[in-house]
């Protein structure tokens, strides 16, 4: 494996840097690096998104015919990678990085073209329809329901956990057509206008106090035939392609950013004891230790673009990936709350959209506390991230996968 850039890819880190600097607004920078969840305020993700489209970058991964980028696989790295270092805020993953590639691969050429162009400009903003209130990891169970009535479905059901229903206007779902055969079998890849009556959101509050997630329900809503993805009782095929995108991605950047900004409090602010917190030999440990796992995670992603851009099967990798990935979030984000002292861990904003009084909170400086950015969201991201280990398929389903796949179980 080749472990240094090309002088071309040095070339392109460095366009990729130029572009940063002069586009990057210091309200987009602090918007980037408050973000608790999928993407931080929906306002300044979409700001971001017309920056990018304008450039041609807001979706590279597509096929160029699409609107995509003709980059390397480490080309999309190195972006990725400067994007997340300079603060740039996420671009919602449900439309461009998920949906998005279903609809080119299992899309009709009418499909593709109303969808695509529309995902890019942000008109049609996408949220996603899987998990119910019985029907999680073990997603085949799920019991929503869609009926055929002439040349539409009547869809009848709910979908819980929906990231960022209030703001979208579209949503994927997976519904069931038929019962006959395996659960996996008989389930449809539904696209469904959020306007049609029938629907309605109920935020969730999640212990963040975030109304990030909501339940979605559908009483009786019309959807047409020609919204089905795929093909009829097949939706399972779709789903289980969405999902490679879903759990994929490069983490260690922000890893890396999360936990640079716990070691700078760390040396800078005083401890219970009124010496810096760095001083404290168990945290220094602990910090050292997950600084170390950043960097290797680090690796482990390189050795798989590697394997990827020679054109190597990189196997299970995504899987091993997203559980080493999102355990190691958890365990840097218990530093930070650890470092934000005591008011960080009681403080709880009463924010009902992202990038409200959170964005616009500043942290006190009296006592234990540094007055930085990041620390008015350290607790906010230690209740959020506890939800990583789960979403996009559990870390337990995931070691399944890898005692299967990897080690012949």
């Amino acid at each position: 494996m080749e472990y240094d850039w090309s002088a071309a890819d040095l070339a392109f880190r460095d366009e990729v840097r130029e572009f940063l600097d002069a586009k990057l607004t210091p309200e987009l920078r602090k918007a980037g690096r408050l973000a608790t969840s999928v993407y931080p305020d929906h306002e300044a993700s979409m700001q971001w998104q017309r920056i990018l489209h304008e450039r041609g970058w807001a979706a590279p991964a597509w096929p160029v015919e699409h609107g995509g980028c003709d980059w390397s696989l480490t080309q999309h790295y190195i972006f990725n990678r400067e994007a997340t270092l300079a603060g740039a805020p996420t671009l919602s993953p449900m439309g461009i990085r998920m949906v998005a590639p279903a609809i080119v691969a299992f899309g009709t050429p009418q499909q593709q073209a109303f969808y695509l162009p529309r995902i890019l400009t942000g008109e049609i903003f996408f949220c996603q329809g899987y998990s119910e209130p019985e029907a999680g990891s073990d997603l085949a169970s799920l019991t929503m329901a869609a009926v055929e009535d002439g040349e539409d479905f009547l869809c009848t059901g709910s979908k819980i956990w929906t990231t960022h229903a209030t703001e979208a206007n579209w949503i994927f779902c997976l519904v069931h057509t038929s019962r006959a055969g395996k659960k996996q079998q008989g389930i449809t890849f539904l696209l469904i206008d959020m306007t049609t009556p029938g629907i309605e959101v109920r935020p969730l509050v999640m212990t963040s106090g975030e109304e990030v997630q909501n339940q979605v329900f559908f009483d009786n809503v019309r959807v047409p035939k020609g919204n089905v993805l795929g093909q009829i009782d097949d939706g399972w095929t779709v789903a289980k392609y969405l999902l490679v995108h879903e759990r994929g991605g490069a983490a260690s950047p922000w890893l890396q950013v999360m936990a640079q900004d716990v070691a700078n409090v760390a040396a800078n602010q005083p401890g219970p004891d009124g010496n810096p917190l760095i001083d404290d030999a168990a945290f220094a440990a602990k910090l050292a230790d997950a600084r170390i796992r950043t960097e290797v995670l680090e690796i482990l992603e390189y050795r798989t673009l590697s394997a990827m851009a020679q054109g190597k099967n990189p196997g299970p990798a995504s899987s091993m990936l997203k559980v080493l990935g999102t355990e190691l979030s958890q365990r840097i984000t218990e530093l930070a709350l650890e470092a934000a002292g005591p008011r960080g861990r009681v403080y709880q904003p009463h924010a009902t959209k992202p990038g409200g009084p959170i964005a616009e909170f500043t942290p006190p400086t009296d006592g234990y506390r540094s007055g930085q950015d990041w620390q008015a969201v350290a607790p906010l991201r230690y209740f959020n991230d506890r939800a990583g280990s789960i979403y996009a398929g559990s870390n337990e389903i995931q070691r399944n996968i890898l005692a299967k796949a990897a080690l012949g179980l």
